[in-house]
C-alpha cells in the first residue's frame, strides 16, 4: 500500500497497441466474436434475474465491457454482468428503485477508483479463501432459488426476496408445476451439460437457447394447447436504441442510505474482478495491474448508471473462454462489445421468442459452476477455523443478504489476520545468558553474560496493539520478581502502533518509579523515528535505547552492578 508517488494507471490496451499487428488482430477478433456470442445468453438472464429487462443486461455488458478492455490492468479480462451481483441488485431494486440502484453503481464505482488511486488493490487479494468461497456459495445458491419459479413454471408473482419465506411459497405452491414450462427447462438443461461433451468450444448456453426457442415456437404453432412464457410475454416489445445518458439527483441522505449497497458492490467487484484476473494471469503468464484494473472497473461502474445500466465486473468464465479463443490483449474484449452492439442493433426482436424456462435453466448451471461445492468439501479437510468462517458467511448471504455477508466477512478477515500474527509472534524472556546469534542464519554463536538483576525481552513480531496488550500481560505477570534492569530487545519489530506506544510509555513510568530501568535494544530505524516522535526517547532516556543487544547487554550489566 503506498499513498505517495504517481497515479498507477497504465491501461493494458496502451502497451498492447505498441508492437500490433495482423496476425495478432485476427486472433483476437476471432476470440472476440466467439465471447460475444457466448455472452449474449448471459448478459440477457443476468439482466432478467437482476429485475431489469434484457436489453438492460445487454447494454450493461456492451458499455461496461468495452470500457472494462480500454482502461483495465488485465489484458484478457471481460468485464460485464455476472451472476454474483444478481442477489444485491434484486435487493436494491426491491428497496430502493432503479434509480437508487443507478446511484449506488455509481457510489460504487468511485469506491473502486479510490481504492486503485490509493494503491489498495493488492490489499483486496489478501481476504481469506474460506470467506470467498463462502459468499460465491451463498450467491449461487440464492441464484438457484430464484430461478426455481420460471423453472417449474409455477405462476408466482411477488415472491419474497428472503430465503426462507421464498421457499416456503415454493413448497405451497408445488401443485401447480407447469408440465410444458418444466420440460422446456429440463431440454434446456440436458442441452447445456452435454454440449461441451461434443466439443468444449460450443457455447452450450447458447446453442440451447436456439434450439429450445427454435423448439418452443414450433410447438406453439403444431400442439394445441402448448404454450410456454417467454421474454416477449414478460417484457413486452423491447426497445432497440441505445438509450441517451441520463442523469438522477443526490443528495447527502440519498448517500447515506445507499452507502452500504454501495459498499457492497464495490467490495464484491473488487474481489471478483481480481479473482478473474489472478487465474488469467496463471493462464497466459501475465501480470495484472491490480491498481489499474481497479479504476478501470470503476470507471465501468460510473458510466453505466448513466444509461441504466447494472454493476460490472470481470467476469471468469467469459475471460477463460476469450483465453482458450487466442485472445490475449484487450482488443478481443472491445471487439466483444462491439458484437454485442450489433446483436443489439439488429436482433433483439428474435430475443423476444427466447422461453424464460431456457434462460432459468441457463442460470441454474450458472449457480452450480459458481457453487465450487468441489472447493467447499476441500476446505472441510481445513483448521477448524476456516471451515465456521466459511459456514458462518454462507449462512449470512443466504439467510440475511450480501452487504451483512461482506462486511462481517471482511471484519472476520481482519479479526484472523491478527489472530494469526499475534499466534506467529512470540515475546521471549531471557536471563543469565544470552546467544546473539539466536534466530538469524549467523554459524558463529556469541554468549553474552547477563548480570543478575537484568531481565530481556524480546518481541519476535510486529508491535501493534493485540501484541501490546499480550506484552503488558507478560510484564505484569513478572512484577513480583523485580529486577533492575529490562531490556527491551525490538530487532524484529518492523513497526509499532499508537496502542503499543501508549503501553510502553506505562511501563517505563511505573518501572522508573520502581526504580527499575528500562533499554531498548536493536530498534530499526523507522521504529527508532516513531519512538522519537512520541518522546520516548526523551521520557528512557537517548543513552538508553541501542542499536545492538551488546550494546545494551553491557549498559544494563553495568547499572546493575552498580545498584547491587
Amino acid at each position: 500500500m503506498d499513498f505517495s508517488g504517481t497515479i498507477d494507471f497504465r491501461p493494458k490496451l496502451i502497451s498492447a497497441l505498441k508492437n500490433y499487428n495482423m496476425e495478432r488482430l485476427r486472433t483476437d477478433v476471432t476470440a472476440g466474436i466467439v465471447v460475444g456470442i457466448v455472452a449474449l445468453p448471459l448478459a440477457i438472464a443476468f439482466g432478467i434475474a437482476s429485475g431489469v429487462s434484457p436489453s438492460i443486461g445487454l447494454i450493461t455488458a456492451i458499455i461496461g465491457g468495452f470500457l472494462v478492455s480500454a482502461l483495465g490492468g488485465n489484458s484478457v479480462q471481460i468485464g460485464g454482468p455476472t451472476g454474483a451481483f444478481i442477489v444485491i441488485v434484486y435487493n436494491i431494486i426491491a428497496q430502493f428503485g432503479l434509480q437508487g440502484l443507478a446511484i449506488a453503481t455509481l457510489m460504487a464505482g468511485l469506491i473502486l477508483v479510490a481504492l486503485g488511486l490509493f494503491r489498495l488493490g493488492t490489499i483486496i487479494k489478501f481476504i481469506p479463501y474460506p470467506i470467498v468461497v463462502g459468499f460465491t456459495a451463498g450467491i449461487a445458491l440464492t441464484i438457484f432459488s430464484t430461478q426455481i419459479n420460471d423453472f417449474l413454471g409455477l405462476g408466482l408473482r411477488d415472491i419474497p426476496s428472503e430465503f426462507l419465506p421464498k421457499w416456503g411459497m415454493y413448497l405451497r405452491s408445488i401443485g401447480n408445476i407447469d408440465i410444458a414450462t418444466s420440460a422446456t427447462a429440463i431440454i434446456s438443461l440436458l442441452i447445456i451439460i452435454f454440449t461441451p461433451k461434443i466439443s468444449k468450444k460450443l457455447p452450450g448456453a447458447l446453442i440451447a437457447i436456439v434450439l429450445v426457442t427454435a423448439g418452443a415456437y414450433l410447438a406453439s404453432i403444431f400442439l394445441p394447447g402448448f404454450s410456454v412464457e417467454t421474454i416477449g410475454d414478460r417484457f413486452g416489445t423491447m426497445n432497440t436504441d441505445i438509450p441517451a445518458p441520463h442523469g438522477f439527483r443526490i443528495d447527502m441522505a440519498t448517500i447515506n442510505m445507499l452507502l452500504p449497497s454501495a459498499f457492497t458492490i464495490a467490495m464484491l467487484g473488487a474481489i471478483e474482478s481480481l479473482l478473474s484476473a489472478t487465474v488469467a494471469d496463471g493462464v497466459t503468464g501475465s501480470r495484472t495491474n491490480s491498481n489499474t484494473e481497479l479504476i478501470g472497473q470503476g470507471v465501468a461502474n460510473i458510466v453505466v448508471p448513466f444509461f441504466g445500466g447494472i454493476p460490472v465486473t470481470g467476469a471468469i468464465a467469459r475471460t477463460m473462454t476469450n483465453i482458450t479463443n487466442g485472445g490475449r490483449t484487450p482488443v478481443a474484449g472491445i471487439v466483444h462489445a462491439l458484437v454485442l452492439l450489433l446483436i443489439f442493433l439488429f436482433a433483439m426482436p428474435l430475443i423476444n421468442y427466447i422461453p424464460m424456462a431456457c434462460l432459468a435453466a441457463v442460470l441454474v448451471v450458472v449457480a452450480y459452476n459458481m457453487s465450487g461445492w468441489r472447493t467447499i468439501v476441500g476446505i472441510f479437510h481445513a483448521p477448524k477455523s476456516d471451515i465456521s468462517v466459511l459456514m458462518v458467511t454462507f449462512l449470512l448471504t443466504v439467510i440475511f443478504d450480501l452487504t451483512i455477508a461482506i462486511e462481517i466477512g471482511l471484519l472476520l478477515a481482519v479479526v484472523l489476520f491478527m489472530r494469526r500474527v499475534m499466534e506467529n509472534t512470540e515475546i521471549k524472556v531471557y536471563s543469565e545468558q544470552l546467544d546473539v546469534a539466536e534466530g538469524t542464519d549467523l554459524s558463529q554463536h556469541e554468549m553474552l553474560d547477563v548480570a543478575p538483576g537484568v531481565s530481556i525481552y524480546e518481541i519476535d513480531g510486529p508491535f501493534f496493539f493485540g501484541i501490546a496488550t499480550k506484552f503488558d500481560e507478560m510484564m505484569r505477570s513478572t512484577l513480583g520478581s523485580k529486577p533492575l534492569v529490562r531490556i527491551i530487545r525490538m530487532r524484529k519489530v518492523a513497526f509499532i502502533d499508537a496502542t503499543a506506544l501508549h503501553n510502553l510509555e506505562l511501563l517505563i513510568k511505573s518501572s522508573q518509579s520502581e526504580g527499575i530501568h528500562i533499554v531498548l535494544s536493536g530498534v530499526r530505524p523507522a521504529v527508532s523515528e516513531t519512538l522519537m516522535h512520541a518522546g520516548i526517547d526523551r521520557l528512557v532516556g537517548a543513552d538508553h535505547i541501542c542499536d545492538h543487544i551488546s550494546k545494551a547487554v553491557v549498559m544494563a550489566n553495568r547499572i546493575a552492578t552498580k545498584q547491587s
